[in-house]
């Protein structure tokens, strides 16, 4: 069978040879002629899946390999019978990782102390629970809300109302899926009114999407107030965002807070055993097979635990290089700029998350108790180098 693919995917088309015959494209460019002898259509983000891009072709199953799904008509693919995967959960870790290197990394440039913060979580998904989670490794008391999963009654998980966590919390990260419709929609759920409200000195981080704040009520709020530290990582209107807004925020990183290199090699596997299970096919193709050997990172807990995570962060993730991108084309024109943010998600470069890292410590104190909570990976102080 043909499989048409967005030619970003990481190792898309040696993953899925053995299924079919594979044909690469950008995925914006990707329309319904394009489809007429495909049966296996694998996309992101960038690609509207629905009954205009679908309708008469051949297409059987659709796999997409993100975490989200807004850019997907669930509804019309299950009236046409065609099979749908995506991958949730593929890039957790590093989102979560990610927002960590923001956090401390504005931390040492904005000179606060995030352990010292009360941090609300929005959402409490894949992102939102491991972020928990490394949060309070680190010390840091977290207050969580998330309505749909406190509704299902299937957590032991603590919850609070958005409203608390706007009132208590000095740091909030968002971490919910885009839904525009339905009692918990979040669509612009950080609009005009919740943005005001938020706490002086709060840290304000979105690496869920774009629209989950009102950017233009965002850009409004920062012109007024400079107390604020702001990280996004998602914007409205990608790849055309607010040029005002890049240039307001204190971190600025285009899309890229999953893109772990294992997290985008989950991506693909996720939905290879998908399509290969769908079709009854099978692929001698496995993402252990592409990662790289265990890389060394060097820390000295000498000072303080601020200034340990913060040299230790560091190493790992210099995430101001990432900032430095798209802050670097903030004055070309939109169609320009559009290519510019493209281009900086499709070259990437490698970002290993902490399980592929040694650190010498000793696992028995801290910090090498912290770190091997976080996921690094323990070397005794003992062992020879």
């Amino acid at each position: 069978m043909k499989i048409l693919a967005d030619q970003d995917i990481p190792q898309v088309a040696a993953a899925f040879r053995d299924l079919g015959e594979v044909e690469l494209m950008p995925g914006r460019a990707i329309t319904r002629a394009n489809l007429q002898d495909c049966r296996c259509l694998i996309t992101r983000t960038v690609t509207r899946v629905d009954s205009t891009l679908l309708q008469n072709t051949p297409v059987e199953f659709v796999g997409s390999a993100t975490i989200g799904t807004d850019h997907i008509d669930l509804d019309y693919l299950a009236a046409a019978n065609i099979g749908f995967s995506n991958a949730a959960g593929c890039n957790a870790e590093g989102a979560a990782e990610y927002v960590i290197s923001g956090l401390f990394a504005l931390s040492r440039r904005k000179g606060f102390d995030p352990l010292q913060l009360r941090a609300g979580i929005v959402g409490c998904g894949n992102v939102g629970s491991r972020l928990q989670k490394k949060l309070e490794t680190l010390g840091i008391e977290c207050l969580v809300c998330d309505p749909p999963l406190q509704q299902a009654g299937q957590s032991s998980q603590t919850f609070v109302e958005l409203d608390t966590i706007l009132r208590e919390c000095n740091l909030i990260s968002l971490h919910v899926p885009l839904t525009r419709s339905g009692k918990h929609s979040t669509f612009h759920l950080m609009n005009a009114q919740r943005l005001q409200s938020l706490r002086e000195g709060c840290v304000l981080i979105n690496a869920a999407r774009g629209e989950v704040i009102d950017n233009h009520a965002l850009l409004q709020l920062l012109a007024r107030r400079d107390d604020l530290q702001v990280f996004l990582d998602t914007w409205e209107n990608e790849p055309t965002l607010s040029r005002k807004l890049l240039r307001r925020v204190d971190l600025a990183t285009p899309h890229i807070a999953g893109y772990s290199v294992e997290g985008r090699l989950r991506g693909t596997q996720m939905v290879l055993n998908a399509a290969a299970e769908y079709f009854n096919l099978r692929s001698g193709w496995h993402m252990s097979q592409q990662l790289p050997s265990r890389q060394r990172l060097d820390c000295h807990a000498t000072g303080s635990k601020l200034e340990f995570w913060q040299d230790l962060l560091q190493q790992h993730c210099n995430i101001w290089r990432d900032h430095d991108a798209p802050m670097a084309a903030a004055d070309l024109h939109d169609d320009e700029f559009a290519v510019h943010f493209d281009a900086l998600r499709k070259v990437y470069p490698d970002r290993l998350e902490y399980e592929r890292f040694n650190v010498r410590q000793d696992s028995g104190s801290w910090p090498g108790s912290a770190l091997a909570a976080l996921g690094f990976n323990l070397i005794p102080e003992s062992a020879a180098s």
